[in-house]
């Protein structure tokens, strides 16, 4: 998808009138108003470019302004499209224009860069940001994985002399296997040049841009080839009854989407530990395999950079297949032939967030926009993991929806227990404790597969994990969100927010980057260094340790025979507004939090409350 098409020669047509074209153009393409800064561009940076190109003597190349990446919201300034003058290649150009005038290097950053209208909020370097472009397009536009071609970027800073963005300059990289080069204004004679060794004078480019642009969308099979490695030769995954039930339907389904024109969602329900997130892996193994489109979403952060991490360790592009829910609100109908959806319990009401401009708000319900973008949606949830408010991810709602669009739909319940030991007398326990299933409490008595125990303090807690973890076993101790949540100390030091009496620990840390030996918040579960911190419900959701420690905190305590719900003891800010979360959604959300935290650990969990009451009423259940 692109703004404007037109020939360098033919934009000079429309030049008084070109940015209010584009405007009117992304209004009607993506329903928002194009913003100032967004227009100012195109009035100063499409005629400059426009002129080099013409000075050039290229004015029968084809300009894409705007080219949206597919599958993405992202859009490159412009893209180029032509014959090599050399090889007589289909040759493409991808042109990132910066207005900047000057720019530095970012503190000690390789890759970021500062501009002083943008404050202290860094940027990626340009030509890193023109060379992630390229791979991608390379990675996911079909023509460009398997047809012959010359692809290159550029990033043009027309404004700029050299000695206003020397740090850029000394940053700038030679990379063989990724070219692109950049240019200041001061540079013009040397971009012309450029611009003469990518294409060929005198050739039309519309032949080579409607290749581009006809070309089917999906991941490259060099792509697949390494998810298919990295995923399949990390672990022998096997799955067992209901597990294959699920995955060889999902095989099903593409094949019968391939042969015609019936679009299927499959909906695989589950516990924590029945085996979701196997299948989800091993239908990317084998699909990728197949050089299927697929990708993996998640909406989770921690779990979707986890993955991205082990699934991509030793080829890091294969972290493009791992994304997210609401990285699809831009997505082609059936751009991929399949999309895997795990912990769709999370799937919110729309992509928006308090993050999303106003113009882009548009109001799209996030299952509209999941289902739409694959023939096969894969959805695998647990409905007693819904732990915020807006997370809709239902059963109900999702085969509602798919049927209301006239899809099939299929359903499987994965009966087996793969987490907590096996033990499904655990889940059930815990289950009937929060109320989430019928029959009410009972006194745990074992069943030889898991354990379970109730610590009388916080230091006892600690130090049973402790000696396991020393032991070469996992250990994580997680919490209810029950107390506030600092940033790190300048120097580093984590504040021990966690307070109990004399003991106290700090949280695992909030953002993407470690600090003080700590990891970041994304990777708590699963680096050895997390131990020291106490995880939440957004870090430990989605995973799983031999050995978990639960903390109860005062927002959920025993009273008269009943649990009670105490908003007064929660700080999670997202559950403490009353106006947005009802006292019984508030009731409904905690008892789940303390499900998930409570199912994590695959051979046991040591459970203690700081509320006197609600302790011994656990001991009473629980008999050593």
């Amino acid at each position: 998808m692109f703004l404007l098409r037109s020939s360098a020669q033919g934009l000079s047509v429309s030049e008084a009138h070109l940015a209010q074209h584009i405007a009117e153009q992304m209004a009607i393409t993506t329903g928002r108003s194009a913003s100032p800064s967004e227009r100012r561009s195109w009035e100063r940076s499409l005629p400059r470019l426009r002129a080099d190109l013409l000075d050039a003597g290229l004015g029968d190349v084809e300009m894409l302004v705007e080219y949206q990446l597919p599958l993405t919201s992202k859009r490159a300034d412009v893209v180029l499209a032509g014959q090599h003058p050399q090889t007589g290649r289909a040759s493409y150009l991808v042109v990132e224009l910066k207005q900047w005038s000057e720019a530095e290097r970012f503190e000690d950053s390789d890759v970021l860069v500062r501009i002083d209208s943008y404050g202290n909020h860094p940027v990626l370097h340009p030509l890193e940001q023109v060379r992630g472009y390229c791979d991608y397009l390379t990675d996911f536009v079909v023509a460009l994985c398997e047809d012959e071609h010359e692809l290159a970027g550029t990033a043009y800073l027309h404004n700029a002399t050299n000695l206003g963005i020397a740090d850029l300059r000394d940053m700038a990289t030679p990379d063989a296997g990724r070219p692109a080069r950049m240019f200041s204004g001061q540079d013009r004679s040397q971009f012309l040049d450029y611009l003469r060794s990518r294409f060929a004078p005198g050739v039309a480019g519309a032949e080579y841009a409607d290749r581009l642009l006809n070309s089917r969308v999906a991941p490259s099979k060099q792509l697949l080839a390494l998810a298919a490695d990295e995923v399949q030769r990390r672990e022998q995954f096997v799955l067992l009854d209901e597990q294959r039930d699920a995955y060889e339907l999902v095989l099903h389904a593409m094949e019968k989407a391939r042969r015609g024109t019936t679009k299927t969602a499959v909906v695989v329900i589950g516990g924590p530990g029945s085996g979701k997130s196997v299948i989800a892996l091993s239908l990317m193994g084998e699909l990728s395999r197949q050089g299927r489109g697929v990708m993996h979403a998640t909406g989770s952060q921690s779990f979707t950079k986890t993955l991205r991490k082990v699934a991509g360790a030793r080829a890091p592009r294969v972290r493009k297949l791992f994304g997210y829910f609401n990285a699809f609100m831009a997505a082609e109908p059936n751009e991929l032939e399949c999309l895997i959806l795990d912990e769709a319990h999370r799937i919110r009401e729309t992509s928006e967030s308090r993050f999303t401009r106003k113009e882009h708000r548009t109001g799209r319900p996030q299952l509209d926009e999941l289902l739409s973008a694959a023939r096969v949606p894969v959805f695998l949830l647990d409905q007693n993991q819904v732990v915020r408010p807006g997370e809709m991810g239902t059963v109900e709602a999702i085969t509602g929806y798919a049927e209301s669009l006239g899809m099939d739909v299929h359903e499987i319940d994965l009966d087996g227990q793969f987490r907590c030991g096996g033990s499904a007398l655990y889940v059930e326990w815990v289950e009937r404790l929060l109320g989430l299933a019928p029959g009410g409490p009972f006194a745990w008595e074992g069943d030889g597969s898991f354990d379970l125990h109730v610590v009388d303090s916080p230091d006892e807690l600690e130090h049973v994990l402790a000696v396991r973890q020393d032991d070469g076993y996992t250990a994580r101790m997680a919490a209810g969100y029950c107390w506030p949540w600092s940033d790190p100390e300048p120097d580093g030091t984590l504040v021990p927010d966690v307070r109990i009496g004399d003991w106290s620990r700090p949280w695992n840390l909030k953002g993407d980057r470690s600090v003080g030996g700590a990891p970041a918040a994304a990777l708590w579960a699963t680096d050895p260094a997390g131990f020291g911190q106490v995880g939440c419900i957004y870090t430990a959701q989605g995973f799983e340790y031999d050995h978990a420690g639960i903390i109860i905190g005062p927002d959920l305590v025993w009273r008269d025979g009943h649990w009670r719900s105490v908003r007064e003891g929660n700080r999670d800010p997202a559950l403490r507004n009353r106006t947005k979360v009802s006292d019984h959604d508030f009731d409904r959300l905690v008892r789940n939090v303390y499900k998930v935290l409570l199912t994590r650990g695959m051979q046991s969990a040591w459970v203690y409350s700081p509320d006197r009451q609600t302790r011994e009423f656990l001991r009473g259940l629980v008999r050593r």
